[in-house]
Protein backbone atom coordinates (compact mmCIF):
# COMPACT_ATOMS: atom_id res chain seq x y z
CA UNK A 1 0.00 0.00 0.00
CA UNK A 2 1.50 3.33 -1.11
CA UNK A 3 -0.07 5.31 1.78
CA UNK A 4 1.21 4.23 5.21
CA UNK A 5 -1.17 5.68 7.83
CA UNK A 6 1.14 4.58 10.69
CA UNK A 7 3.96 6.74 9.32
CA UNK A 8 1.52 9.65 8.94
CA UNK A 9 0.42 9.23 12.56
CA UNK A 10 4.04 9.31 13.72
CA UNK A 11 4.67 12.57 11.82
CA UNK A 12 1.52 14.13 13.27
CA UNK A 13 2.52 12.97 16.77
CA UNK A 14 5.96 14.57 16.34
CA UNK A 15 4.37 17.83 15.25
CA UNK A 16 2.02 17.79 18.25
CA UNK A 17 4.92 17.04 20.58
CA UNK A 18 6.80 20.13 19.31
CA UNK A 19 4.09 22.51 20.57
CA UNK A 20 5.33 24.64 23.47
CA UNK A 21 3.38 27.87 22.93
CA UNK A 22 0.35 29.36 21.25
CA UNK A 23 2.56 30.41 18.35
CA UNK A 24 3.79 26.80 17.94
CA UNK A 25 0.19 25.62 17.97
CA UNK A 26 -0.73 27.95 15.14
CA UNK A 27 2.24 26.68 13.15
CA UNK A 28 1.34 22.98 13.71
CA UNK A 29 -2.31 23.57 12.84
CA UNK A 30 -1.15 24.87 9.47
CA UNK A 31 1.52 22.16 8.93
CA UNK A 32 -0.90 19.30 9.74
CA UNK A 33 -4.40 20.52 8.83
CA UNK A 34 -3.60 23.27 6.35
CA UNK A 35 -4.28 23.15 2.61
CA UNK A 36 -0.73 21.98 2.02
CA UNK A 37 -0.31 20.12 5.33
CA UNK A 38 0.39 16.46 6.07
CA UNK A 39 -3.24 15.35 5.83
CA UNK A 40 -3.77 17.21 2.57
CA UNK A 41 -0.71 15.48 1.11
CA UNK A 42 -2.08 12.09 2.26
CA UNK A 43 -5.37 12.76 0.50
CA UNK A 44 -3.49 13.35 -2.73
CA UNK A 45 -2.11 9.78 -2.46
CA UNK A 46 -5.57 8.51 -1.43
CA UNK A 47 -6.82 8.88 -5.01
CA UNK A 48 -4.55 6.07 -6.28
CA UNK A 49 -5.83 3.47 -3.78
CA UNK A 50 -8.22 0.62 -4.58
CA UNK A 51 -11.82 0.87 -3.40
CA UNK A 52 -11.14 -1.56 -0.52
CA UNK A 53 -8.05 0.40 0.59
CA UNK A 54 -9.92 3.69 0.35
CA UNK A 55 -12.54 2.50 2.83
CA UNK A 56 -9.93 1.39 5.36
CA UNK A 57 -7.45 4.22 4.90
CA UNK A 58 -10.17 6.87 4.64
CA UNK A 59 -11.60 5.81 8.00
CA UNK A 60 -8.13 5.95 9.63
CA UNK A 61 -7.29 9.35 8.12
CA UNK A 62 -10.63 10.80 9.34
CA UNK A 63 -9.96 9.43 12.82
CA UNK A 64 -6.46 10.95 12.73
CA UNK A 65 -7.81 14.31 11.53
CA UNK A 66 -10.57 14.43 14.15
CA UNK A 67 -8.18 13.40 16.90
CA UNK A 68 -5.62 16.00 15.82
CA UNK A 69 -8.24 18.80 15.72
CA UNK A 70 -9.52 17.83 19.16
CA UNK A 71 -6.00 17.80 20.58
CA UNK A 72 -5.16 21.18 19.03
CA UNK A 73 -8.38 22.68 20.37
CA UNK A 74 -7.61 21.38 23.85
CA UNK A 75 -4.09 22.82 23.74
CA UNK A 76 -5.36 26.14 22.40
CA UNK A 77 -7.95 26.41 25.17
CA UNK A 78 -5.25 25.70 27.72
CA UNK A 79 -2.88 28.33 26.35
CA UNK A 80 -5.66 30.93 26.13
CA UNK A 81 -6.70 30.26 29.72
CA UNK A 82 -3.08 30.55 30.87
CA UNK A 83 -2.73 33.86 29.00
CA UNK A 84 -5.94 35.12 30.59
CA UNK A 85 -4.69 34.25 34.09
CA UNK A 86 -1.36 35.93 33.35
CA UNK A 87 -3.07 39.14 32.31
CA UNK A 88 -5.31 39.03 35.36
CA UNK A 89 -2.28 38.67 37.59
CA UNK A 90 -0.64 41.66 35.91
CA UNK A 91 -3.73 43.84 36.27
CA UNK A 92 -4.70 42.68 39.73
CA UNK A 93 -4.47 45.14 42.62
CA UNK A 94 -1.95 44.12 45.23
CA UNK A 95 -3.64 45.26 48.44
CA UNK A 96 -0.35 44.92 50.32
CA UNK A 97 1.24 47.73 48.27
CA UNK A 98 1.02 51.32 49.56
CA UNK A 99 -1.53 53.47 47.73
CA UNK A 100 -0.54 55.99 45.11
CA UNK A 101 -1.39 59.49 46.22
CA UNK A 102 -2.61 61.53 43.24
CA UNK A 103 -1.09 64.96 42.65
CA UNK A 104 -3.53 67.69 43.58
CA UNK A 105 -3.45 71.28 42.45
CA UNK A 106 -2.80 74.25 44.71
CA UNK A 107 -4.02 77.81 44.53
CA UNK A 108 -1.20 79.91 43.05
CA UNK A 109 0.14 82.47 45.57
CA UNK A 110 -0.71 85.30 43.16
CA UNK A 111 -4.31 84.06 42.92
CA UNK A 112 -4.47 83.62 46.69
CA UNK A 113 -3.23 87.20 47.19
CA UNK A 114 -5.75 88.52 44.66
CA UNK A 115 -8.54 86.75 46.54
CA UNK A 116 -7.43 88.12 49.90
CA UNK A 117 -7.19 91.69 48.56
CA UNK A 118 -10.64 91.32 47.02
CA UNK A 119 -12.04 89.94 50.29
CA UNK A 120 -10.70 92.84 52.32
CA UNK A 121 -11.91 95.62 50.04
CA UNK A 122 -15.24 93.91 49.41
CA UNK A 123 -15.80 93.96 53.16
CA UNK A 124 -15.18 97.75 53.00
CA UNK A 125 -17.85 98.22 50.33
CA UNK A 126 -15.70 98.22 47.18
CA UNK A 127 -16.98 96.58 43.98
CA UNK A 128 -14.69 94.92 41.42
CA UNK A 129 -14.27 96.56 37.99
CA UNK A 130 -12.33 95.20 35.03
CA UNK A 131 -11.01 96.64 31.79
CA UNK A 132 -9.07 95.61 28.65
CA UNK A 133 -5.39 94.73 28.71
CA UNK A 134 -4.89 96.71 25.48
CA UNK A 135 -5.64 100.40 25.89
CA UNK A 136 -5.44 103.56 23.86
CA UNK A 137 -2.84 106.15 24.77
CA UNK A 138 -5.69 108.38 25.88
CA UNK A 139 -6.99 106.07 28.60
CA UNK A 140 -3.56 104.83 29.70
CA UNK A 141 -1.94 108.26 29.91
CA UNK A 142 -3.76 111.41 28.80
CA UNK A 143 -6.99 110.91 30.76
CA UNK A 144 -4.84 110.33 33.84
CA UNK A 145 -3.23 113.75 33.51
CA UNK A 146 -0.13 112.40 31.74
CA UNK A 147 -0.08 114.25 28.40
CA UNK A 148 2.39 113.52 25.62
CA UNK A 149 5.99 114.46 26.48
CA UNK A 150 5.15 114.49 30.20
CA UNK A 151 8.21 113.34 32.20
CA UNK A 152 6.05 110.86 34.13
CA UNK A 153 5.85 108.67 31.03
CA UNK A 154 9.53 107.86 31.51
CA UNK A 155 8.53 106.03 34.71
CA UNK A 156 6.59 103.45 32.67
CA UNK A 157 8.54 101.93 29.75
CA UNK A 158 5.69 100.95 27.51
CA UNK A 159 4.90 98.20 24.99
CA UNK A 160 3.24 99.85 21.99
CA UNK A 161 1.24 97.46 19.78
CA UNK A 162 0.25 100.16 17.28
CA UNK A 163 0.46 103.95 17.09
CA UNK A 164 -1.53 105.25 20.04
CA UNK A 165 -2.31 101.73 21.31
CA UNK A 166 -0.45 100.17 24.25
CA UNK A 167 -0.43 97.22 26.59
CA UNK A 168 -1.69 98.96 29.70
CA UNK A 169 1.06 99.92 32.13
CA UNK A 170 -1.31 100.04 35.11
CA UNK A 171 -4.97 99.31 35.84
CA UNK A 172 -5.70 103.02 36.41
CA UNK A 173 -7.45 103.27 33.00
CA UNK A 174 -10.25 101.17 34.51
CA UNK A 175 -10.94 104.09 36.86
CA UNK A 176 -11.46 106.37 33.86
CA UNK A 177 -13.82 103.90 32.19
CA UNK A 178 -15.85 103.60 35.41
CA UNK A 179 -16.12 107.34 36.00
CA UNK A 180 -17.15 107.96 32.37
CA UNK A 181 -20.09 105.55 32.82
CA UNK A 182 -21.07 106.20 36.45
CA UNK A 183 -21.86 109.26 38.49
CA UNK A 184 -20.60 109.49 42.08
CA UNK A 185 -20.58 107.82 44.49
CA UNK A 186 -17.93 105.43 43.12
CA UNK A 187 -16.13 102.80 45.15
CA UNK A 188 -14.26 100.18 43.08
CA UNK A 189 -11.06 98.18 42.89
CA UNK A 190 -9.54 97.24 39.53
CA UNK A 191 -7.45 94.04 39.55
CA UNK A 192 -5.60 92.72 36.51
CA UNK A 193 -2.40 92.15 34.54
CA UNK A 194 -0.22 95.08 33.45
CA UNK A 195 2.84 95.30 31.21
CA UNK A 196 6.09 97.25 31.35
CA UNK A 197 9.45 96.83 29.65
CA UNK A 198 11.22 96.09 32.91
CA UNK A 199 12.88 92.96 34.30
CA UNK A 200 14.99 92.21 37.41
CA UNK A 201 14.58 90.28 40.68
CA UNK A 202 11.59 92.44 41.64
CA UNK A 203 10.14 93.26 38.19
CA UNK A 204 8.86 91.27 35.22
CA UNK A 205 7.49 92.48 31.84
CA UNK A 206 4.04 91.26 32.93
CA UNK A 207 2.81 91.56 36.50
CA UNK A 208 -0.43 92.28 38.36
CA UNK A 209 -1.92 95.29 40.08
CA UNK A 210 -4.96 96.16 42.11
CA UNK A 211 -5.95 99.80 42.00
CA UNK A 212 -8.73 101.39 43.97
CA UNK A 213 -10.93 104.45 43.62
CA UNK A 214 -13.37 106.13 45.95
CA UNK A 215 -15.27 109.25 44.85
CA UNK A 216 -18.09 111.05 46.65
CA UNK A 217 -18.85 114.30 48.38
CA UNK A 218 -16.47 115.26 51.20
CA UNK A 219 -14.03 112.37 50.76
CA UNK A 220 -10.90 113.34 52.69
CA UNK A 221 -7.30 112.21 52.99
CA UNK A 222 -8.15 110.86 56.43
CA UNK A 223 -10.60 108.47 54.74
CA UNK A 224 -7.76 107.26 52.53
CA UNK A 225 -5.51 106.72 55.53
CA UNK A 226 -8.21 104.89 57.45
CA UNK A 227 -9.12 102.47 54.67
CA UNK A 228 -5.53 101.67 53.72
CA UNK A 229 -4.58 101.17 57.37
CA UNK A 230 -7.42 98.67 57.72
CA UNK A 231 -6.19 96.93 54.58
CA UNK A 232 -2.61 96.66 55.89
CA UNK A 233 -3.72 95.28 59.25
CA UNK A 234 -6.04 92.74 57.60
CA UNK A 235 -3.35 91.62 55.16
CA UNK A 236 -0.24 91.61 57.37
CA UNK A 237 -1.48 91.69 60.97
CA UNK A 238 -2.88 94.19 63.44
CA UNK A 239 0.53 94.87 64.99
CA UNK A 240 2.23 95.96 61.72
CA UNK A 241 3.00 99.71 61.76
CA UNK A 242 1.92 101.89 58.81
CA UNK A 243 3.31 105.19 57.60
CA UNK A 244 2.36 107.58 54.78
CA UNK A 245 5.27 109.27 53.02
CA UNK A 246 4.88 112.23 50.62
CA UNK A 247 5.36 111.28 46.97
CA UNK A 248 4.34 112.29 43.44
CA UNK A 249 1.87 110.81 40.97
CA UNK A 250 0.50 112.86 38.05
CA UNK A 251 -3.09 111.74 38.64
CA UNK A 252 -3.25 112.40 42.41
CA UNK A 253 -2.54 115.50 44.51
CA UNK A 254 -1.47 115.29 47.28
CA UNK A 255 0.17 111.88 46.86
CA UNK A 256 1.72 109.44 49.31
CA UNK A 257 3.63 106.19 49.36
CA UNK A 258 2.40 103.72 51.96
CA UNK A 259 5.05 101.80 53.91
CA UNK A 260 4.70 99.06 56.48
CA UNK A 261 7.11 97.99 59.17
CA UNK A 262 9.36 95.25 57.78
CA UNK A 263 7.70 91.91 58.49
CA UNK A 264 11.09 90.15 58.25
CA UNK A 265 13.17 92.05 60.81
CA UNK A 266 10.27 93.71 62.69
CA UNK A 267 11.78 97.14 62.05
CA UNK A 268 15.35 96.47 63.23
CA UNK A 269 16.78 96.63 59.69
CA UNK A 270 17.70 93.81 57.29
CA UNK A 271 18.66 93.10 53.66
CA UNK A 272 15.01 92.99 52.55
CA UNK A 273 14.19 96.47 53.84
CA UNK A 274 17.69 97.77 53.05
CA UNK A 275 18.28 98.54 56.72
CA UNK A 276 15.44 101.06 56.97
CA UNK A 277 12.97 98.90 58.88
CA UNK A 278 10.23 99.82 56.35
CA UNK A 279 8.81 98.22 53.18
CA UNK A 280 6.99 100.19 50.49
CA UNK A 281 3.79 98.43 49.45
CA UNK A 282 1.60 100.86 47.50
CA UNK A 283 1.05 104.38 46.20
CA UNK A 284 -1.97 106.56 46.89
CA UNK A 285 -3.35 110.07 46.88
CA UNK A 286 -6.32 112.34 46.38
CA UNK A 287 -7.60 112.27 42.79
CA UNK A 288 -6.23 115.24 40.82
CA UNK A 289 -8.93 117.80 39.92
CA UNK A 290 -7.85 117.66 36.26
CA UNK A 291 -8.72 113.92 36.14
CA UNK A 292 -12.22 114.79 37.40
CA UNK A 293 -12.59 117.47 34.72
CA UNK A 294 -11.54 115.03 31.99
CA UNK A 295 -14.29 112.54 32.93
CA UNK A 296 -16.92 115.25 33.42
CA UNK A 297 -16.97 115.42 37.24
CA UNK A 298 -17.02 118.79 39.01
CA UNK A 299 -13.98 118.95 41.35
CA UNK A 300 -15.72 121.73 43.29
CA UNK A 301 -18.55 119.38 44.21
CA UNK A 302 -16.87 116.00 44.73
CA UNK A 303 -13.53 114.61 45.87
CA UNK A 304 -11.94 111.22 46.04
CA UNK A 305 -8.84 109.16 46.48
CA UNK A 306 -7.06 106.47 44.49
CA UNK A 307 -4.44 103.87 45.33
CA UNK A 308 -2.54 101.14 43.56
CA UNK A 309 -0.46 98.15 44.60
CA UNK A 310 1.58 95.43 42.90
CA UNK A 311 0.10 92.04 43.75
CA UNK A 312 3.47 90.31 43.37
CA UNK A 313 4.97 92.81 45.82
CA UNK A 314 2.27 92.04 48.38
CA UNK A 315 2.69 88.29 47.85
CA UNK A 316 6.51 88.47 48.15
CA UNK A 317 6.21 90.25 51.49
CA UNK A 318 3.36 88.04 52.67
CA UNK A 319 5.12 84.75 51.88
CA UNK A 320 8.78 85.81 52.29
CA UNK A 321 9.71 85.32 48.59
CA UNK A 322 12.89 87.06 47.42
CA UNK A 323 12.63 86.68 43.61
CA UNK A 324 9.54 87.59 41.59
CA UNK A 325 10.45 85.08 38.85
CA UNK A 326 9.61 82.23 41.23
CA UNK A 327 5.94 82.97 40.59
CA UNK A 328 6.27 82.14 36.89
CA UNK A 329 8.76 79.24 36.73
CA UNK A 330 5.99 76.62 37.14
CA UNK A 331 8.18 74.73 39.62
CA UNK A 332 5.95 72.38 41.64
CA UNK A 333 8.52 72.30 44.44
CA UNK A 334 7.95 76.03 44.90
CA UNK A 335 4.20 76.13 44.28
CA UNK A 336 3.45 73.17 46.58
CA UNK A 337 4.62 75.23 49.58
CA UNK A 338 1.53 77.43 49.47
Amino acid sequence: MALDVAVLQDKVSQELASIASLEDLKRVRTSVLGRKGLLAQALDQFKSLSPEEKRTVGREINQLKNGTEERLNQLEAGYLEEEKRRRERQSAVDITLPGKKPLTGRVHPITATFREIDRIFSSLGFAVAEGPDIETDYYNFEALNIPKDHPARDMQDTFYVAPGVVLRTHTSPVQIHVMEKQLPPVRVIAPGAVYRNDQDISHTPMFHQVEGLMVDRNVRFSDLKGILTVFVHEMFGADVPVRFRPSYFPFTEPSAEVDIGCVICKGSGCRVCKGTGWLEILGSGMVHPQVFRIVGYDPEEISGFAFGMGVERIAMIRYGIDDIKQFYNNDLRFLSQF
